[in-house]
């Protein structure tokens, strides 16, 4: 559970760069969710932050930007009675963010225009219901 945050690949945050802070949380937990620190707030710098190149960091910074309060981002996890597991729940969290964030945008769409076969084949399908349409209207 301690040690770096493997985000993907090369990308390995070191534990040095996350900080940590307990609460008590609210929820289930019977007589001890007044006594116990279960909820875990999991702080990432990640515009101070040396685990990302700078196009990565640029690209994170930008996406998750709504997100960040002076370049840190903050992830709160209090959905387990036990602080290791809503640790363990945070961490989680944050790699998939990060991950998220600086995946490589999706590749463009190039355009395409339909054949000329399937035009023709389309029309000629439109003219055919036309026409039996038309041949059951009534006369008046």
């Amino acid at each position: 559970m301690t040690g770096p945050l493997h985000v993907r690949g090369s990308v390995v945050v070191p534990e040095a760069e996350l900080a940590w802070r307990f609460s008590r949380s609210s929820g289930p937990g019977g007589q001890g969710v007044n006594t116990t620190d279960s909820r875990v707030e999991l702080s990432f710098d990640l515009a101070g932050t040396t685990a990302l190149g700078p196009a990565l960091k640029a690209r994170a910074l930008e996406r998750l930007a709504a997100r960040l309060v002076d370049g840190v981002i903050t992830l709160a996890a209090s959905e387990y009675r036990s602080q290791l597991r809503n640790r363990e729940a945070a961490r989680e969290r944050l790699a998939a963010l990060l991950r998220e964030a600086i995946a490589p945008p999706p590749k463009r769409r190039r355009p395409t225009k339909p054949s000329k076969g399937a035009v023709e084949r389309r029309l000629t399908a439109k003219k055919h219901r036309s026409d039996l349409k038309r041949l059951r209207r009534t006369e008046d």
